[in-house]
């Protein structure tokens, strides 16, 4: 199956062609125009291989189309980024990837957020975030570091209180009482739930179970403003900025939003699972 990095690179490669069929060139002749191998041509037209910012200046000098030399850039630019490897990026452990977070929501106004099983990070109790963090360690074999996580996770919640950010934020009832976490440590975070959403800059939606559902996403995702969608997989973290991707995440964002219930709906929700667990 491909993967959306490997997808868009095949979408650039079809640009590439584009580009060189529109000056009469073939791939041998681009080639040895470049200096390059003869199948480097068809295998960066195809995906199979990964073109360099150097290949692309020289695609663009060759077949006259500097023009769209930064656009090109932009889009190999946004491949390289969009799909890491959660052991790579958690080799050094899970504050790391906090800390980083930390960076990037700082840059952020508007933040939505959908789950299906889990309550968003920022809205995360420590014990919570403990039992989350020590299963990625668990299932990722990376070095433990739980304690530092859980602490620069809680360094991200100050977000929260900042003036010039908006939260919207939409789980499914399921993740209010889903065994991803020890049932002791449910009822405190049940209350903190609770608390967050009287917070002025925080709006949450909770999608009852019988509710339809206008889109069904199968994992949690993370639009920031409208410039990234961030989604996390067992195996690694993805990040999508191509307008058209952000703009399909946006309409799945609105649809589920849409399913969601607010203000006292969404309270008596969290208070039937608070007292389900007591």
């Amino acid at each position: 199956m491909s993967t959306p990095a490997q997808k868009a690179r095949e979408a650039l490669g079809v640009r590439l062609r584009d580009i060189r069929r529109d000056v009469g060139l073939s791939g041998v002749q681009l080639a040895t125009l470049a200096g390059w191998h003869s199948s480097k041509v068809s295998r960066i037209e195809y995906g199979r291989r990964n073109a360099s910012e150097d290949d692309l200046r020289v695609w663009c000098e060759h077949c006259h189309a500097e023009e769209q030399l930064a656009e090109l850039v932009a889009a190999l630019r946004s491949i390289e980024t969009m799909y890491v490897e959660w052991r790579r990026q958690l080799g050094v452990g899970t504050r790391k990837r906090q800390r980083d977070r930390l960076t990037m929501e700082a840059e952020t106004s508007l933040f939505r957020m959908f789950e299906t099983f889990y309550i968003p990070g920022l809205f995360q109790t420590p014990e919570y975030a403990a039992s989350v963090l020590t299963s990625v360690v668990e299932l990722l074999r990376v070095p433990n570091d739980v304690t530092q996580g859980v602490q620069a996770r809680m360094e991200r919640r100050h977000i929260l209180f900042r003036r010039k950010h908006r939260f919207h934020a939409v789980i499914c009832e399921v993740a209010l009482s889903a065994g991803v976490v020890s049932r002791e440590v449910m009822p405190a975070q049940l209350d903190q739930l609770l608390q967050d959403m009287d917070l002025p800059s925080v709006r949450l939606g909770i999608i009852p179970t019988t509710a339809p559902h206008q889109a069904l996403p199968l994992t949690g995702f993370w639009i920031l403003d409208r410039r990234v969608v961030q989604i996390e997989t067992l195996a690694a973290s993805l990040a999508l900025n191509q307008s058209h991707e952000v703009a399909v995440y946006e309409r799945a964002f609105d649809r589920l939003a849409a399913s969601a219930v607010y203000g006292a709906k969404a309270r008596a929700l969290i208070g039937n699972a608070r007292a389900a667990i007591s």
